[in-house]
């Protein structure tokens, strides 16, 4: 069963990601130290006790769709009723619609539990984070006055609706249309997938908020609007009207989450009564729905990066408490007359230090992004450029290699239950299945591997990703100037691994800066994972500085896990030219 790292997470916020210098600063206005600690204690205790027991029958019985309408699994509607009446849903939301405006960090570190708990739960939450964001920043006053209160509150949920059959990473090829009625509405018709609760049962409205292409609206994606429509219309006092031309057709039957309804939704069917046509309204400017998408996407993608770490603390946690738990062979220097534990034996040893070695880096990244979005809101002018530069940095490494890291860790839990791993009477194989989509939603980790080379490299002219790693060097110094017993070579590898970092960021610049993209987006995904292995090394570095009992892991990651950054960096810098040579082999009979 789960339990809530709460130390953990609350040394990773304070010591590594950079919340107890900005509380010491009070960059947080009222928010303290206590009130910090008595979220995440209480935010646990529910996650534990409350979200992870359901997590079983979640994946077992799942969502069910029967004429249109969806039921989730049992006890989850009330749990979810529980959960908004604790406020955990406002938690970050704006206080003028009803949220307690806590800072990103915060709304990230609960969002871990949720998902730690049952990410088929978790998931539902972030659409709706998504969706406040988008409307906070990009609609209109009236939309705002009726619709916010009450999807801040989580009286209502949100969804994204992008992907269509045809569209899925291209949005450009989107086909969904948007006609203008002449009264400020507009009837939306067409096809969308993959769409995250687009319909349940937790709450009475449903606030989609949908691409589509208005008449005569540019080629491409400079020719998509984003529109809010919501599955009930909502009269001037709020109170729920007619059934709006909007409803699922399907769900997909998926790998993993399955308490998660992954929709089919249909606009403009004509199910409902009146003009067929689903009725919204435009959020922003036409034609210019994908930047307002993007504050959604953006948001979103930190919060799917926070799952992989969820399911990779999960994971770790079922694999260490089996591995004590299961006998068999003779560990070394074990002279008792019966088998030992399982965790006697170095390899399993080996494998359960890995999984803890790579959520820590995970979690430290996803934080120190977070981080970055809190400071780019509440510093001055003057530095709120720098730190909206590092968010954009750190956001694709955030939504990527925690993702990847879920995966692999929750293998790693299967390898360590052993042939019970492969059964699903543990629960370790629900945590693999449900990790696997991570990767994929949200922007695949290749797209997030493109935009980290040839949108974010470039940032400051070239001069914040330099920052950044003299930032990293500086922590590793410092660990290296101390002479801290138990470290070892730490230190010291630690900075071949910034090393190896530096040479492929500048083989990279290079590449772009002459022309030869190719040659770059070729090392694009081994330089992110290189990227994040080398930073995590330094978060490693300054947790040691705030604490000495960490030692032991960061020398463990130092010795057994950034070394492969060395081979990632070749990767990088001399893979274009065999991965040229060797395509020829992929058009073969």
């Amino acid at each position: 069963m789960y339990r809530a790292p709460v130390a953990e997470i609350a040394f990773t916020l304070k010591h590594v990601a950079g919340l107890g210098a900005a509380l010491e600063s009070d960059a947080f206005d009222d928010l303290s130290d206590d009130l910090v600690d008595a979220i995440l204690t209480e935010a646990g205790r529910f996650a534990t006790e409350e979200v992870a027991p359901l997590h079983r029958v979640g994946d077992e019985v799942g969502a069910v769709l029967k004429d249109g309408e969806v039921t989730m699994p049992p006890g989850w509607k009330d749990l979810y009723r529980r959960w908004i009446e604790g406020g955990w849903n406002a938690l970050t939301g704006p206080a003028e619609f009803g949220g307690q405006g806590l800072p990103t960090m915060l709304g990230v570190a609960t969002l871990e539990m949720w998902n730690s708990g049952s990410m088929a739960f978790g998931i539902g939450p972030t659409l709706t984070f998504g969706a406040i964001e988008a409307l906070h920043s990009h609609a209109s006053d009236e939309l705002k006055a009726k619709y916010l209160e009450k999807i801040v509150s989580g009286e209502w949920m949100g969804t994204m609706n992008l992907t269509e059959p045809q569209a899925g990473s291209d949005l450009g090829a989107l086909r969904a249309r948007a006609e203008p009625v002449g009264d400020g509405t507009y009837r939306i018709f067409g096809q969308k997938i993959f769409i995250t609760y687009g319909e349940h049962d937790f709450t009475d409205n449903i606030v989609h908020l949908v691409l589509a292409r208005l008449p005569g609206a540019p080629a491409g994606t400079k020719g998509i609007s984003l529109f809010l429509v919501p599955k009930f219309l909502v009269g001037d006092d709020g109170s729920l009207g007619a059934r709006n031309d909007v409803f699922c057709s399907a769900i997909e039957h998926k790998l993993g989450i399955h308490a998660s309804p992954t929709c089919t939704m249909i606009y403009g069917d004509g199910k409902a009564d009146g003009e067929p046509g689903a009725i919204g309204w435009l959020i922003g400017e036409e034609n210019r729905g994908l930047a307002c998408m993007f504050t959604m996407m953006n948001s979103a993608r930190l919060s799917v990066g926070i799952q992989g770490v969820a399911v990779a603390e999960t994971a770790t946690q079922k694999a260490l408490d089996y591995a004590r738990e299961r006998r068999q062979g003779r560990a070394p220097g074990d002279k008792g007359d019966q088998m030992s534990p399982i965790i006697g034996h170095p390899d399993i040893r080996r494998t359960l230090l890995t999984m803890k070695g790579l959520t820590f880096a995970a979690r430290s990244i996803c934080y120190a992004c977070a981080h970055a979005i809190d400071m780019a809101d509440t510093v001055g002018d003057g530095e709120a450029a720098h730190w909206r530069d590092r968010a954009g940095l750190l956001t694709p490494l955030a939504k990527a290699f925690p993702t990847d890291i879920g995966v692999e860790v929750a293998s790693m839990g299967v390898q360590v239950h052993g042939g019970m791993g492969f059964i699903e009477e543990t629960g370790a194989a629900s945590l693999y299945r449900d990790a696997r989509i991570a990767p994929i939603y949200e922007g695949t980790n290749g797209i997030q591997a493109i935009d980290l080379v040839t949108r974010k490299l470039p940032l400051g002219g070239g001069g914040h990703v330099e920052g950044f790693i003299a930032e990293l060097r500086a922590d590793v110094e410092k660990l290296r100037t101390s002479n801290m017993a138990g470290l070892g070579g730490a230190a010291g590898r630690l900075s071949d691994a910034l090393d190896d970092l530096a040479a492929a960021t500048a083989w990279l610049k290079s590449a772009l800066a002459e022309g030869r993209q190719e040659d770059a987006l070729a090392g694009a995904t081994p330089y992110l994972r290189l990227f994040s292995l080398a930073a995590g090394g330094a978060y490693a570095a300054r947790a040691v500085l705030a604490d000495r009992d960490r030692a032991a892991l960061c020398r463990f990651y130092a010795d057994n896990i950034v070394g492969e950054t060395a081979g990632l960096k070749e990767r990088v810098i001399g893979g274009a030219e065999s991965l040229r040579a060797a395509s020829s082999l992929l058009d073969a009979a």
